[in-house]
């Protein structure tokens, strides 16, 4: 499915917001899980990876804990840029004793673990984009066992001994390279994001679609699987605070949602919210 093009190829993901009950608990985590250097407000932290911010953290000590089938949250999806870096976070997260759980992608090769406060992680590593496979506008893609010794063997660590691991600091270049959100329907939030935002969807799974800018294996990702048939939450909880898309141009996008009362126009970013409450920020820059 091709949507008219509203938002260049080129857009991407920027930040994620949270609202989380342990401010400083939760910014450590983040810190220490992927070597991210903290910047600390009176009541917010970003975390960034070589200046660009990856995460900004919002005291919310009232909240309750989102329900798992309150629509919001799945996964914010951390891009490595190279296999090796991959490995090198994987012998990092071993040491740290953490539990995961891991999805060979086709596309890419992803780990998957949750924060403290129950907020879904992936860190992952794409394959090169000439070993994707394409059918009628649609990327194959699956869930297998990683390979997780030859992950680290990528980066020169010895499996069995963990030899060869160093401290991790985020490589020059780490993104979020994607958010999976929780919705009441799919199908719905996809026709809402392809129309509203000019993404394609790239895979339709029925009780999940992935969706991107400019052949991109997704940039965002949607599943009812816990959320299926919640409408947008009528009380405020801790959890997802809102999703940025970054992008180098918002006249046509600007155009498109022209008069629609749901848009808030601050001149270089316009916000608005799904069907489910999820907060939506695209920015030029």
């Amino acid at each position: 499915m091709t949507t008219t093009p509203v938002l260049p190829a080129s857009t991407h993901v920027g930040a994620v917001h949270l609202n989380v009950r342990d401010l400083n608990g939760t910014a450590a985590f983040y810190a220490t899980l992927l070597g991210l250097s903290a910047t600390t407000r009176t009541d917010s932290v970003t975390l960034a990876a070589h200046g660009t911010p990856l995460l900004h953290l919002h005291a919310a000590p009232e909240l309750p804990a989102p329900a798992p089938s309150r629509p919001g949250l799945y996964h914010t999806a951390f891009l490595l840029p190279t296999r090796a870096d991959l490995g090198r976070w994987l012998a990092h997260a071993a040491q740290l004793g953490l539990r995961i759980g891991s999805g060979d992608h086709l596309v890419s090769e992803a780990f998957y673990l949750s924060d403290p406060e129950g907020n879904g992680i992936e860190v992952y590593a794409d394959r090169p984009r000439d070993t994707w496979t394409w059918r009628d506008g649609q990327v194959q893609m699956d869930t297998k066992a990683v390979d997780a010794a030859a992950v680290l063997m990528a980066a020169g660590i010895d499996p069995a001994t963990l030899d060869g691991a160093v401290a991790f600091t985020a490589p020059q270049g780490t993104t979020v390279g994607h958010v999976h959100l929780k919705v009441g329907s799919a199908a719905q939030a996809a026709r809402w994001y392809a129309d509203t935002l000019g993404l394609d969807v790239v895979a339709d799974l029925g009780s999940a679609a992935f969706l991107s800018w400019g052949g991109y294996h997704h940039h965002v990702g949607l599943n009812e699987w816990h959320s299926a048939g919640q409408p947008a939450p009528s009380t405020p909880a801790a959890g997802l605070g809102g999703v940025t898309f970054h992008t180098p141009d918002l006249g046509t996008l600007r155009t498109h949602l022209a008069g629609r009362a749901d848009v808030q126009d601050a001149g270089d970013h316009l916000t608005l919210s799904d069907p489910w409450g999820n907060r939506v920020t695209v920015a030029q820059r």
